[in-house]
């Protein structure tokens, strides 16, 4: 059975690439590797979530399935005066986007190995992003809204991006059940950007 981006410890060979994106007018260095969600750049959905997220300056911010960092660094600089926490289940990924916080000299992020949210104890957050593991299956994606907002503080927003054709619809249905207010802030090439806001 194929390897997903979603284990816990990828056993896939090391192929380490370096490249430099744009994101939000920010220059950015990133490292990636073989065993993590599109090695090769950022994926197009996460900068179309990238340009699209609002993040206040001050916020606590959690960046759920951080990858190698791109998402959860974009709003670390958003947030100059707040805090970034990234987790992922790929232990690869998280030390990858540990190397990128360095690299691109942020020091206002904490990144952690979870399985989605079992390491992060009681902290709550204003804003929750997340680019969802699709292929790891429905119910891990409706999971992952769930615990946003179990850990979104009131008047927080969870943030996500998704395509039509990978359950758009079904998404929007899921967070209108757990949040008072669902709006599609933008869509483009069929990805479509939610944001949910917990009154």
């Amino acid at each position: 059975m194929p390897e997903h981006y979603y284990t816990n410890q990828p056993a896939t060979a090391h192929d380490r690439k370096v490249w430099d994106a744009k994101l939000r007018g920010q220059a950015f260095c990133f490292i990636s590797d073989a065993g993590v969600f599109s090695k090769g750049g950022v994926d197009y959905g996460s900068r179309v979530l990238i340009d699209a997220m609002e993040v206040p300056v001050d916020a606590r911010v959690l960046d759920v399935g951080c990858g190698y960092g791109p998402i959860g660094l974009s709003a670390a600089l958003l947030a100059s005066r707040g805090h970034v926490t990234m987790i992922d289940v790929n232990g690869r990924a998280v030390e990858l986007a540990k190397e990128n916080a360095t690299a691109n000299r942020i020091t206002n992020v904490t990144v952690l190995q979870s399985d989605l949210f079992a390491e992060l104890g009681e902290e709550k957050f204003d804003i929750v992003l997340t680019n969802p593991p699709i292929r790891a299956g429905k119910e891990i994606v409706h999971t992952i809204f769930e615990g946003a907002f179990e850990r979104l503080r009131d008047g927080g927003s969870l943030w996500i991006v998704i395509q039509k054709k990978q359950g758009a619809p079904s998404a929007k249905q899921k967070l209108e059940s757990l949040f008072d207010s669902v709006e599609e802030v933008t869509k483009d090439k069929g990805y479509r950007i939610y944001k949910a806001t917990k009154k």
